[in-house]
């Protein structure tokens, strides 16, 4: 059993054990940290608490992350935003909050889950909790991504992921304002050495990263970037923005939550909260058809909490 460590920092508001526990542990829903604190797998200054528990600096909060059950993923009707399917691919505009594939903490609810119901033919190759999956984004990312349902469709598409050939292209909102127009990020990138749910650039052993930016839009304070990934690490645009000056809205790991003191307009600061989650979108998916050999290139515009922080900035830039 893993168990995760974490202290309730000092200057933040008081915030509610369940969700400090969901935003500091990867891939863990809300109502997963609800459970591991009702079954007494979470514990604050070693006692056993409620979820509602309002959280104060210097609190000692410990998650204990039962190892997952090897069964297979359950079908479930959730709702899914499909813009391309065929016998071998199907391509998701996945909403920012579902986690990719079962994993500790969360055995249901997630894009997996919907798949198997609505298509019932993943590729085997991920192996029982991950079906079909050739590559993942974020919980909190929202954005396009492929998954396989044929086996010949996702040893192509992996080949593809390996040759850094797939195009793919995100849109981030962050803070600061890069003195260039574009620019190009390298670094290795590999697990951070002292904190657990974060990657780094500076890390004693990793993989190469590479990441290509330019500036969509300046706004007082922030920067609507747009970026194209040439390798495809975890964490990879969230560590390459952070460790350069610029942490995504909202970005809770790489810097972003503590830069909201910054914003004094009330109501951009009120957007933000209610966004719930780093301001990052995975908007271009290009690649070949694993088949067919066809090239297909899929765009989804900005989700709406998202678009309309940028609308409102736009705005407000016109206004001044």
């Amino acid at each position: 059993m893993q168990t995760i460590e974490l202290t309730f920092p000092c200057g933040c508001d008081a915030e509610r054990l369940d969700a400090f526990i969901a935003r500091n542990v990867d891939d863990l829903t809300r109502s997963a940290a609800l459970r591991l604190i009702e079954t007494g797998f979470a514990t604050v200054n070693g006692k056993q608490e409620k979820p509602s528990l309002k959280l104060k600096a210097g609190d000692q909060v410990s998650v204990s992350i039962p190892p997952p059950v090897p069964a297979e993923p359950q079908p479930e009707e959730i709702p899914l935003t499909i813009l391309y399917e065929d016998s071998d691919v199907v391509v998701i505009n996945k909403s920012a909050g579902m986690v990719v594939h079962p994993g500790a903490g969360n055995p249901e609810g997630t894009l997996v889950n919907a798949l198997l119901a609505h298509c019932k033919d993943l590729s085997g190759i991920g192996g029982e909790l991950r079906p079909g999956i050739v590559h993942r984004i974020d919980k909190d990312t929202s954005g396009i991504l492929v998954v396989a349902k044929s086996d010949r469709a996702h040893n192509a598409l992996a080949e593809q992921f390996k040759a850094h050939t797939i195009k793919r292209v995100y849109l981030a909102l962050v803070y600061g304002s890069p003195k260039e127009d574009k620019g190009r990020i390298q670094s290795v990138i590999g697990r951070h050495p002292s904190e657990r749910k974060k990657m780094s650039g500076k890390a004693r052993h990793g993989k190469e990263a590479v990441t290509h930016w330019r500036v969509v839009s300046r706004f007082p304070g922030m920067t609507l970037v747009k970026l194209r990934l040439e390798t495809g690490r975890t964490h990879q645009i969230r560590v390459h923005l952070s460790e350069s000056g610029f942490p995504l809205v909202a970005d809770e790991v790489y810097g972003g939550g503590s830069r909201l003191s910054t914003v004094k307009d009330p109501v951009l600061k009120q957007m933000i909260k209610a966004m719930g989650r780093h301001a990052l979108h995975a908007k271009t998916l290009g690649f070949l058809h694993p088949v067919s050999g066809e090239y297909l290139e899929f765009d989804s515009e900005l989700p709406e909490d998202l678009a309309g922080i940028v609308e409102y900035l736009e705005n407000k830039s016109q206004s001044d």
